[in-house]
């Protein structure tokens, strides 16, 4: 069993982590911007969807084995500057409506979107390996199992600042429909700005 004040320091730490924004938190602002609050949720509920497969590859060791192989860290990790760059090139090429926005997406496909550009991420991958483990006693037990109990919780943490994030830039782009053109610019900008950060992103 997890010792109470290990769990409330781990949430803690978590807290100021999630309230940091980051790559997730950017790609869900240009969803919201681009498509509205719906599909900014959508998206945020992807890339948690995402963290579940992070949770389970941790749990399991494949993170360790990740982080391990330089091969399979550059298949991973070019996987996703490629899936990122083609996001950012859609945005500026895509079909477009009548005022310059990018032709809506179906929701589910943008879920599926979330979840891919989270999954191809390799640094969740070995943030969840460097993170986890200084929380974890093998003492209280199955090591797999505190990893997931404390990867759930980080999860809900996420969820709850990215939905924030979904909400606000799904708030946004409906007042700012005017500007439909310039926000799928924005949109393209911050995809090929993902891609290039995941390109220089090492294994260290």
């Amino acid at each position: 069993m997890i010792p109470p004040t290990t769990f409330a320091l781990f949430v803690t730490a978590s807290l100021a982590l999630v309230l940091i924004p980051g790559p997730n938190h950017l790609y869900i602002t240009a969803r919201g911007l681009a498509q509205g609050r719906s599909a900014g949720l959508a998206s945020a509920l992807g890339v948690e969807t995402g963290t579940l497969v992070h949770i389970a590859a941790a749990a399991a060791g494949l993170s360790y084995v990740i982080s391990q192989s330089a091969t399979l860290f550059a298949i991973v990790k070019w996987a996703g500057v490629a899936y990122l760059i083609y996001l950012g090139v859609r945005a500026f090429t895509g079909k477009q409506t009548e005022t310059g926005a990018p032709e809506p997406q179906p929701l589910r496909k943008v879920f599926l979107e979330g979840m891919l550009v989270n999954v191809l991420n390799p640094k969740v991958a070995l943030f969840f390996l460097a993170f986890l483990p200084h929380f974890v006693d093998p003492g209280a037990g199955s090591v797999a199992a505190q990893v997931v109990v404390f990867g759930l919780t980080l999860l809900l943490l996420g969820l709850i600042s990215d939905i924030v994030y979904a909400l606000t830039a799904g708030a946004l782009g409906t007042r700012l429909k005017r500007a439909a053109k310039t926000l799928r610019y924005v949109s393209g900008i911050v995809y090929l700005g993902l891609g290039v950060a995941t390109a220089f992103a090492g294994r260290k």
